[in-house]
């Protein structure tokens, strides 16, 4: 039997983490916190109780988002409001699987909500707004630990 669409995306899985006790992943997530990340790209949560689908229900998932809307700064708006969202504000996106984004969208696929990031730097750089203050955080962090924050989140 053909399950319908949307109970299908609800089932898939999220694709596994890759490296997860590689020193440098390890060293990159903490710096990940201290720089203050992890206040937008909230690392868990736990799932609602489910009748429907009991063995999702009240699981411990690690998305790195909160879902809430954030002002990212005019160097990301683009002037468009949609619903309750102004033009410089953008939901946090999710990062688990995002080390597949290449693979699954191509080499031309880029990062941030319109894909104007061809790297991860570059869209850590791109931050601003309510995130300014950890970009220039990890700006200030030396070459190899800010390579620890790219390893880590190629790792998830």
């Amino acid at each position: 039997m053909l399950l319908p669409f949307s109970v299908r995306v609800r089932l898939n899985a999220v694709p596994a983490r890759r490296a997860v006790d590689a020193p440098e992943v390890l060293a990159g997530k903490r710096l990940f916190h201290e720089i203050g990340c992890a206040e937008c790209h909230r690392p868990q949560w736990t799932t609602a109780p489910s009748e429907e689908f009991p063995a999702l229900a009240s699981q411990r998932i690690w998305p790195y988002t909160d879902l809430l809307l954030h002002d990212m700064g005019e160097g990301l708006a683009d002037g468009v409001r949609e619903g309750v969202a102004l033009g410089s504000e953008w939901r946090t996106p999710p990062l688990w699987g995002i080390h597949l984004a290449k693979v699954v969208g191509g080499k031309g696929i880029g990062f941030l909500h319109d894909g104007r990031a061809r790297n991860f730097k570059e869209a850590i750089v791109w931050h601003g707004g309510e995130a300014e203050r950890s970009k220039l955080k990890w700006m200030a962090l030396e070459a190899n630990q800010r390579e620890y924050v790219i390893a880590f989140l190629k790792s998830l």
